[in-house]
């Protein structure tokens, strides 16, 4: 009983975040991202001197990522399948600096970018306009210390 309850509500909590992150059209009217071209490049660069202390604060980053980007990445970060990547494994992800990775969730990416591979779009600060620039540094350093 207790598992249907708990799978019951994740259900609902998954379901609320992910209508959260829909937004109104009128907001998506005002480009956000840069062009294709400068992501995929951006892409492709691999970084050699990213820094090996994070910038954020981990504990803090875990928490925000709770509400932020499970609906999307799942409660370990794994991914949900048709939503969002993996990003313990994520070699992308790797190659970026913390300060990319910053502007990457800053800036968010467009379901119609073509190094979107799941066709489904990531919102500007995971759907919540009202993050600040060090709680996104905090999930950086979240990722950094789950990343494998």
């Amino acid at each position: 009983m207790f598992k249907r309850m708990t799978l019951i509500t994740a259900m609902l909590l998954s379901a609320l975040i992910l209508s959260a992150c829909g937004g109104d059209k009128k907001e998506e009217a005002a480009p956000t991202a840069p062009p294709a071209a400068v992501q995929q490049q951006e892409a492709q660069q691999p970084v050699a001197n990213a820094p090996a202390k994070p910038v954020g604060d981990a504990a803090n980053g875990a928490k925000i990522y709770a509400t932020a980007c499970v609906a999307c990445h799942g409660p370990d970060a794994k991914g949900v399948t048709g939503l969002g990547k993996d990003l313990t494994t994520s070699e992308w992800m790797a190659q970026q600096t913390d300060e990319q990775l910053i502007e990457f969730i800053k800036r968010g990416r467009d379901a119609s970018d073509p190094l979107n591979t799941t066709g489904i779009a990531m919102p500007p600060k995971g759907g919540n306009p009202a993050m600040t620039d060090q709680e996104i540094a905090d999930i950086v350093a979240y990722l950094r210390s789950i990343h494998q």
